[in-house]
């Protein structure tokens, strides 16, 4: 009770103030335990808490997908199965590909299903996939048929569990229509591609989405700037703890923090609603983690170098990557509030 009452009270203090911090939380809590948080960060319906701690991966560096695309290190290849493509590391540099990144193109996009880490020089890997475009099998218009390029990210809390912890396509198709169906509230009119209205990644592209979402980045992309312990993130969407994401290292947050804060941005601007909403604390985070913490774990693997440990709480679950040939506690934790 104490902490939850100093906890409210330095929040309500940075709603004053700009920005609020507490000191770590008890030991006992195992994906808090040497970490603190400061916030909240507010625009609109969206509401940020930086997450700071220490570097688990020093002197190690990953690529992200997008980087090692970009540059050409990284081939993604069409396999004809829908739920699963080829991932191809050419270079010299171990890749970190991360569950819900989109990949454009091929017969359809899809989106990565499971954390994955692919090692320098790897030779084609299997990956498991989900079809976030339901319905064309077959080229579009100029692109690779054979080949994906760099999309943007899942968004949305039950897409994103349809994708990691439901782990069902048709579930993924659903949502993926659902999402749709949220701007179509928000906007007044689709922000479906008439090119292929199914394609989550054309939706995404949509001018009104991407205005919208920009406002939310250019006030909020800013707030890790100075501050070189940040490891992570939470977030709210109209005073409700959505989900948290927090790295092994804070230049590995660093690198994907431009398209999280984006994902975050496109979340909140799906689901914005007329009327007050009330402001969510740093204690409200604190309980969506320890919920998830708490639950038995299962383990699975992702590929030969990373397994993902699955707690399933009652609120919330945990997806927690680690990679097998070393010694880290983690590389990448996502909790991701159910209700």
């Amino acid at each position: 009770m104490r902490i939850f009452m100093v906890a409210l009270m330095v929040c309500l203090c940075g709603m004053l103030a700009g920005a609020a911090e507490v000191l770590p939380g008890p030991a006992t809590r195992p994906g808090m335990g040497d970490c603190r948080l400061s916030g909240p960060y507010t625009h609109g319906n969206l509401a940020v808490f930086l997450i700071h701690g220490p570097d688990r991966m020093k002197g190690r560096e990953f690529l992200t997908l997008g980087e090692a695309m970009e540059k050409k290190l990284v081939v993604v290849h069409e396999t004809s199965n829908v739920n699963e493509l080829a991932i191809e590391n050419v270079g010299s540099s171990d890749v970190y590909v991360q569950s819900g990144d989109i990949v454009k193109g091929g017969k359809q996009d899809r989106t990565i299903a499971m954390d994955f880490i692919v090692p320098a020089k790897s030779g084609k890997l299997p990956i498991a996939s989900f079809c976030v475009e339901h319905g064309r099998w077959q080229q579009r218009g100029v692109e690779n048929a054979r080949e994906f390029s760099a999309g943007e990210a899942v968004s949305g809390r039950s897409l994103k569990l349809a994708v990691r912890s439901k782990m069902d396509q048709r579930e993924v198709w659903s949502e993926v229509e659902n999402s749709q169906k949220q701007f179509v509230t928000v906007f007044g009119k689709t922000a479906a591609d008439p090119v292929s209205a199914t394609s989550l990644q054309l939706t995404l592209e949509n001018k009104a989405v991407k205005e919208s979402s920009e406002e939310y980045e250019k006030a909020l992309l800013g707030v890790i700037e100075g501050k070189n312990d940040v490891i992570g993130y939470a977030f709210a969407i109209n005073g409700k703890v959505n989900s948290a994401d927090i790295y092994g290292s804070s230049g590995l947050f660093r690198k994907l923090w431009p398209k999280l804060i984006k994902a975050s941005a496109v979340e909140a601007t799906s689901e914005k609603k007329e009327g007050k909403f009330g402001m969510a604390t740093i204690a409200d985070v604190y309980g969506c983690v320890s919920n998830a913490d708490a639950a038995k774990p299962t383990t699975r693997p992702s590929g030969a170098r990373a397994s993902v440990v699955t707690r399933d709480g009652t609120e919330a679950v945990l997806f927690e990557t680690k990679d097998q040939g070393q010694k880290e506690d983690y590389v990448h934790r996502n909790y991701i509030n159910k209700k």
